[in-house]
């Protein structure tokens, strides 16, 4: 399956990643839009799911409970995001156009349905510098799920993330989650710069990403670059094998680039760099 993944019509499911399509073993994703009045039914199986929305208003039915979720968009504060265990049907009605993203990932049905509000969110300014962003950890410990960790990443124009690259594909002693990049620019013609590559392994790939197209997070390190004047946002989903509290696990950085995290503006050229005088 092709890592960069463009959306296919209009209305409906836009985007749709399984696990047979990805090629691994836990992670699902899909992106669905309704127009008003327009209902979308979700049966989440032997999957804990996540659903995050991205514009418009929608209510969600489950267990005889209403939830209401809407949102201007996706530059705007945390969302409410509704957390639903395997074995339940959610009746999504659309009150206005409402667009969202729902992942999944097998679990056993430890946790019950639960409305995750913005108050509850650790919202955090990372890095510095031309890699300096902003990580809200929507579904992520304290956050309880089993395997499901959710964060959306705001980057500047000109800025970077996921800086210092890191990986997560089991590689080098790291823990093995897969993910997904669910990517919005501003403004919509805007574009980033997507990276997967490994050190030990002939795979190294750029991918030019567009407002409302998704990246496959297979293996290896994955920084991204926002273009000048493209502010980006993507919303990220992962799972893999770690479980519960040890969700809070961290990625292994790659080694050549670890260094900046101590010195953020380290190494950076002067300018304007003055004449050769020999």
């Amino acid at each position: 399956m092709e890592h960069l993944i463009r959306p296919v019509g209009a209305l409906g499911e836009t985007i749709v990643v399984t696990p047979q399509r990805a090629g691994w073993h836990y992670l699902s994703f899909r992106v669905v839009v309704l127009a008003a009045g327009e209902q979308y039914t979700l049966h989440t199986g032997g999957e804990e799911i996540a659903l995050v929305p991205l514009q418009g208003a929608g209510a969600l039915a489950v267990d005889g409970a209403t939830y209401a979720l809407q949102r201007s968009g996706v530059f705007v504060g945390p969302p409410s995001l509704l957390y639903a265990p395997p074995g339940k049907t959610i009746t999504v009605t659309a009150e206005r156009g409402f667009e969202f993203a729902v992942g999944g990932a097998p679990a056993t049905g430890k946790y019950g349905v639960r409305l995750i509000r913005p108050e509850e969110i650790k919202c955090e300014i990372r890095g510095g510098g031309a890699a300096r962003r902003q990580v809200n950890h929507i579904l992520a410990p304290p956050l309880p799920a089993e395997r499901l960790i959710l964060f959306e990443v705001y980057v500047p124009g000109g800025s970077w993330s996921g800086w210092p690259p890191h990986c997560h594909d089991g590689a080098g002693g790291s823990p093995y989650l897969e993910e997904t990049y669910y990517y919005r620019i501003d403004p919509a013609d805007g574009f980033a710069i997507h990276r997967n590559y490994r050190l030990d392994a002939d795979f190294d790939e750029l991918l030019p990403v567009r407002s409302g197209e998704l990246v496959l997070v297979t293996q290896g390190y994955h920084p991204v670059a926002a273009a000048p004047g493209s502010n980006v946002y993507f919303l990220n989903y992962l799972a893999g094998e770690l479980l519960d509290e040890e969700r809070a696990r961290p990625p292994l950085d790659d080694y050549r680039y670890a260094w900046m995290k101590e010195n953020w503006e380290g190494n950076r050229l002067e300018l304007p760099i003055a004449r050769d005088t020999i």
